[in-house]
């Protein structure tokens, strides 16, 4: 063991509060940590005393009796040692007083290996005493599983995993309110590399390629690194890494990429290695590579591929196959084109300008393919740009919008597009306007509304200038109708006015009429139940006077209703003053006058029961009024009353 890096510090706590003693000391194997008080073992079994894992100690609510001096011991198989001893002092209390709630010891940042055990202590002070709860930052729960407190409130995880990883916030409240403080630290939780897929040793035909995949996982990522027989593996020209170097690549495999390949992960937790073996299958017999394989470049989309036989033995060729890619693409995105035994020199043909491709050659006999030539890079040659795709659109009277797709390969050539416009009539071309090879658009303005625009677009780039697309724009439909919108506009804002006031008015009449309209048969039952009390002209009851069919329906109504309640006076008959009652004249085919009311204020009237059914009808003491069958009979029961009335009005 070594020395005691921290030894405990004497303390004077009053009585009722927290001592706290830490001591740290390294070992190997993991020292034993135990306290002693005046030379003697505490009492593990009192709960006021709290033995933390890394040697630290915790006495809750102190006492007199708890003064002393404590040391810390330290053990493991090779020695025992002892640290500096600790007073501590317990003074009086006084009058208990409150106190807001504190936090002494917070948790601390801790960095932990998975399957370790992580202490977050948690020392809270405070009158009356607080409570201490525990949760994560990012409100996940805690979980219960390996999770235990210890002492008031400190947090044990056992056996912790990359999950357990997070910020842990301790808070100390006050019993009964809402008073609270915090403190919070956080937990990193390491994981060694590990394994999730080893790579497999594998035997491939000469010629082909061979695939190792080794998947790991860790906290943090672990780092993949590939040897060949012990020596670091780079890329190379038939070796290629992917995806984070966890796919090894190596294609058209010889007798020299026969070895073992070790797959090594590491972090800063540990490292971890696995091997596989590749194994080339060499069948007797088999041709050698072609030899003398060259690639020249004929135009911008051909590249002559030629070779010579390989050596002996040659008598069992059956053919060629020529393997293609782009030199910037990976392997696996190569083609091939099979040749006759025969061929000794192909055209490929449908290639890219100004590419760089990769060639190279392999001679097969029946058993399978023989040793694969080395690659050769031949690159196309330039050509100069087609003729872009063009369109164009009007903004205005004198301004259009030219629209295209860029072709951001043209600012590697040094090109880009070229524009040229005149008047139809004119014998010459305004321009070259100059645009980058990253551009889509141009606006031409200044242009006059009557005439009609030729507009040639072209690019091109160092090996020339491409064919032009030509289009043929006329501005005279788009300035007729920017001088016409302002008028459209205005004709239709008066329009708009005129219908919206005129709507607005046939609403307000309607929901009028409407009312009115349903107060009229009301108001004729009304006047023909109530008793007589004045001549009709004394009691101004009078009825709107409606139009069209609604007014002849009402006549109608008015009609039947006369047949049925017959009283004294009829409708038009002039008042006992001699003025005569306004009348509107019935509705075609009728004989009877609809009553207008007069303007002006009209004196009460008797409210109908059969548009106001909470209010009664006002009818003589006791008996039916005259008029109605039964008229001047003792009145009935009011459960009687209502079929009587329905009765007599089928």
């Amino acid at each position: 063991m070594s020395e005691f890096h921290v030894h405990p510090q004497a303390a004077v706590v009053e009585e009722g509060g927290v001592a706290r003693f830490q001591c740290q000391i390294h070992g190997l194997p993991e020292p034993l940590i135990t306290w002693e008080k005046n030379q003697v073992p505490i009492d593990t079994a009192n709960e006021r005393y709290t033995l933390l894992p890394k040697g630290v100690l915790q006495i809750t609510g102190l006492c007199e009796e708890d003064s002393g001096v404590f040391h810390c011991v330290a053990s493991n198989s090779a020695s025992v040692r002892v640290s500096h001893g600790a007073r501590l002092t317990v003074s009086g209390s006084g009058p208990p007083t409150y106190k807001e709630p504190a936090i002494l010891v917070g948790p601390e940042n801790l960095t932990l290996t998975v399957h370790q055990t992580a202490v977050l202590e948690c020392v809270a002070t405070g009158n009356p005493r607080p409570i201490v709860s525990w949760s994560r930052l990012d409100g996940r729960p805690i979980g219960v599983e390996g999770i235990q407190v210890l002492g008031t409130g400190n947090l044990i995880i056992s056996d912790v995993s990359v999950q357990h990883a997070g910020v842990y916030v301790c808070a100390a409240n006050r019993p009964g309110t809402r008073v609270r403080r915090t403190a919070q630290g956080r937990l990193v939780v390491q994981a060694p590399a590990e394994f999730v897929q080893h790579p497999q040793s594998i035997s491939r035909p000469a010629g082909t390629t061979a695939m190792f995949t080794c998947q790991v996982q860790g906290e943090p990522p672990p780092h993949v690194t590939w040897l060949k027989n012990g020596q670091v593996l780079g890329p190379s020209a038939h070796v290629r890494l992917r995806n984070n170097n966890s796919t090894l690549t190596i294609s058209g495999v010889g007798p020299e990429d026969e070895a073992i390949y070790q797959c090594v992960a590491e972090n800063s937790a540990g490292s971890s290695q696995a091997s596989a073996r590749l194994t080339v299958l060499w069948a007797e017999g088999l041709p050698g590579p072609p030899q003398d394989v060259r690639a020249c470049s004929v135009s911008p989309t051909e590249v002559r591929v030629s070779w010579a036989q390989p050596r002996a033995p040659i008598q069992d060729i059956v053919g060629y196959v020529l393997h293609i890619r782009k030199a910037a693409d990976p392997p696996e995105l190569e083609y091939q084109e099979a040749l006759s035994k025969s061929t000794l020199q192909h055209l490929v043909s449908d290639l890219e300008p100004f590419t760089a491709y990769s060639f190279y050659i392999e001679a097969y006999t029946a058993q399978g393919p023989g040793l694969a030539s080395a690659p050769v890079l031949a690159s196309t040659l330039g050509e100069a740009p087609a003729a872009p795709p063009l369109s164009v659109r009007s903004l205005g009277s004198s301004t259009v919008q030219l629209l295209w797709e860029a072709w951001p390969r043209l600012a590697q050539l040094r090109g880009g597009f070229k524009l040229f416009y005149r008047p139809a009539s004119a014998p010459f071309f305004s321009g070259p306007v100059l645009l980058p090879g990253t551009s889509s658009s141009y606006n031409l303005s200044r242009l006059d509304p009557g005439a009609v625009y030729e507009l040639r677009l072209l690019a091109y780039n160092q090996l020339g200038e491409g064919n032009a697309t030509v289009r043929f724009v006329s501005l005279r439909g788009a300035s007729e109708r920017a001088e016409a919108a302002p008028q459209a506009s205005t004709a239709g804002l008066v329009v708009g006015i005129h219908i919206g006031v005129t709507c607005t008015v046939l609403c307000a009449l309607f929901l009028l009429c409407g009312q009115k309209g349903r107060l009229l048969l009301c108001k004729d039952v009304e006047n023909q139940l109530s008793p007589p009390q004045a001549p009709r002209g004394h009691r101004g009851a009078g009825v709107l006077a409606l139009s069209g069919a609604a007014l002849a329906r009402r006549g109608q109504a008015a009609k039947e209703l006369e047949q049925l309640f017959p009283v004294g006076g009829a409708a038009g008959r002039p008042d006992p003053h001699g003025t005569p009652k306004p009348t509107v004249p019935a509705a075609p085919g009728e004989d009877t006058e609809i009553p207008m009311r007069p303007l002006g204020p009209q004196p009460p009237e008797p409210t109908c029961t059969a548009c106001h059914p909470d209010t009664p009808t006002a009818l003589p003491a006791g008996r039916l009024p005259e008029g109605l069958p039964g008229g001047g009979q003792p009145l009935p029961p009011p459960a009687t009353l209502v079929p009587q009335l329905a009765d007599s009005n089928p």
